[in-house]
């Protein structure tokens, strides 16, 4: 989950550059198209594809597309929202996860697990609200952030969604599945969009952004995900995420953008401390 949060950082800074250029389903198309090829070449490599995991298509389509929303919305949401604050709206997913797992899975979450959601949410809406007191008053939140928190939802939902459709495949099997059927509802939804495109004229930065999105926010961290996932309580899985606000800045400093005000670091600084008090969780 560690790996997980640092390649995930990676494609709010690249998405920014890329959003204005093409539409979210039209990039997100050949994204689940790249990382199912991938991901099936590693499942016939490894564990092989057997007939028992093509039981019940109908989950493969469900978990395709809840991720396919998310995704969709997403790139919808960082055409007008800064990659930081995108991915503080992103940290949000613990707290809706533990709800979602309770109601599935009957996972309960534990007093300091609670209290670390809670501060790690508090941090989430310092960086959303840019430390504005005035803006959280008047809950003046951006549309893109809006647009992408709904994206959180079904993000939130995919992870308890994984332990309660999986029939015991491999994450890496459960995971072809799962793109191939986010390939086809994504493709059907945007085909007007995927048809319009005008691909040769795309700039570098979305065949750039398309690559990484696709190999390593994608085909790595989707079986990264469902490994954890079938491992740890949802909430805990999710509270990783915590961490991508601080990777995202990294990102940021490294392509040579500009980073939040100090004073907007500051709850930065309490999606970290949820971290560590959850990871003090874990060892009892």
């Amino acid at each position: 989950m560690l790996a997980f949060s640092a390649l995930v950082a990676g494609s709010f800074s690249l998405g920014v550059m890329a959003a204005p250029h093409i539409a979210p389903a039209a990039l997100n198309a050949p994204r689940f198209l790249i990382a199912a090829v991938l991901v099936g070449a590693a499942a016939l490599i490894t564990t092989g594809i057997p007939r028992a995991a093509a039981q019940a298509p109908w989950r493969y389509f469900l978990l395709g597309g809840t991720f396919a929303t998310y995704f969709v919305l997403m790139f919808e949401g960082l055409k007008t929202a800064p990659p930081v604050s995108a991915a503080a709206v992103f940290t949000l997913t613990p707290v809706l996860s533990a709800v979602i797992g309770y109601v599935m899975l009957r996972q309960v979450t534990t007093a300091r697990m609670a209290a670390a959601l809670a501060l790690g949410g508090a941090g989430a809406l310092w960086v959303i609200f840019r430390a504005d007191w005035g803006a959280f008053r008047a809950f003046a939140v951006g549309r893109g952030e809006v647009i992408y928190f709904w994206g959180c939802v079904a993000h939130a939902a995919y992870t308890p969604m994984v332990r309660f459709l999986n029939r015991g495949e491999t994450p890496v099997v459960f995971t072809f599945g799962m793109l191939v059927a986010g390939c086809l509802v994504v493709t059907v939804y945007g085909w007007q969009d995927i048809r319009t495109t005008d691909w040769a004229a795309l700039p570098g930065i979305v065949w750039v952004t398309l690559i990484y999105v696709a190999v390593f926010a994608s085909a790595v961290t989707f079986v990264l995900l469902q490994f954890a996932t079938l491992r740890l309580p949802a909430a805990k899985v999710m509270a990783y995420t915590y961490l991508t606000p601080s990777w995202v800045i990294a990102w940021e400093i490294a392509l040579g953008h500009e980073v939040p005000p100090p004073l907007v670091l500051g709850g930065v600084g309490l999606t970290v401390l949820a971290l560590l008090v959850l990871l003090k969780d874990e060892g009892h």
